[in-house]
């Protein structure tokens, strides 16, 4: 099948089966984002999976259609057309999912918000890695902290272009999410999300120049927790600081806040 244009198909067979294989999915309701051509859903398939698939490209559904046409009779499978990022999403307990880079942390968020067990999500190397970075890593950022808050993020495996039809430009990885409560209470998640956005988007200044930008947003609550904080941890910059420690700042704001 010829890929539509930017559109790379998984063809490495045993990256299919061990994508298909990283949890369990037998009798699970498992949402595919962008089935292509249907190697991964056959493979959820095969393994009992009952599939909620969503493919925005209108000109693969009819393979699929004719391809899993017994499927789609039994209501194994179920195809649905539109953008993953916006369509409403059906009922489901598992994600598998090759998501496109222009939108993968548009629709990793929504997935996490929306709430599932575990997802097998497949990414650009560079994006993979940034969520899975810890503290102190060059690569530990704004998508670290927010997943990494909520969710337990694990590399399941890397993938070179080869592994696709046609062969995209770069490398693929493959994580396993596993979503948690936080490490510890978080007041006020919009606080959280803003403080977290805000420190990152001047991640080359230290936390104390980074809450004094915040005064626009926060007025003088801002300036009032730089007031509270100690001068070790007022001079570090956002990278060097853990999850827990965003939380504990993010809840001292809250309260200055109020």
């Amino acid at each position: 099948m010829k890929a539509p244009k930017d559109q790379h198909f998984l063809v490495d067979a045993e990256a299919v089966a061990l994508i298909a294989e990283t949890v369990p999915i037998s009798g699970r309701k498992v949402l595919e984002i962008g089935p292509g051509g249907g190697v991964l859903t056959d493979a959820l398939l095969s393994r009992g999976a009952v599939v909620r698939a969503v493919e925005l490209d209108g000109t693969l559904l009819p393979n699929l259609e004719q391809r899993f046409s017994d499927q789609l009779a039994s209501g194994q499978l179920e195809i649905i057309r539109g953008d993953a990022s916006k369509v409403p999403l059906p009922e489901f307990e598992i994600v598998v999912a090759n998501l496109p880079y222009s939108i993968s942390s548009k629709i990793t968020f929504r997935l996490l918000e929306a709430g599932f067990e575990s997802a097998v999500l497949m990414y650009q190397l560079e994006f993979g890695e940034r969520m899975i970075a810890p503290p102190g890593d060059g690569e530990y950022g704004r998508l670290s902290v927010m997943t990494q808050t909520f969710a337990d993020v694990e590399m399941v495996l890397r993938l070179p272009p080869e592994a696709f039809s046609p062969p995209p430009e770069v490398w693929s990885i493959v994580v396993k999410i596993t979503p948690r409560d936080p490490p510890m209470p978080i007041a006020d998640r919009e606080v959280h999300a803003v403080l977290v956005r805000e420190l990152f988007s001047h991640r080359r200044k230290t936390i104390r120049n980074g809450l004094k930008g915040m005064k626009s947003i926060y007025d003088d609550a801002a300036l009032s927790l730089i007031d509270a904080l100690p001068k070790e941890l007022l001079d570090k910059r956002p990278e060097m600081l853990s999850i827990v420690d965003f939380i504990d700042l993010s809840n001292r704001l809250a309260l200055l806040i109020r």
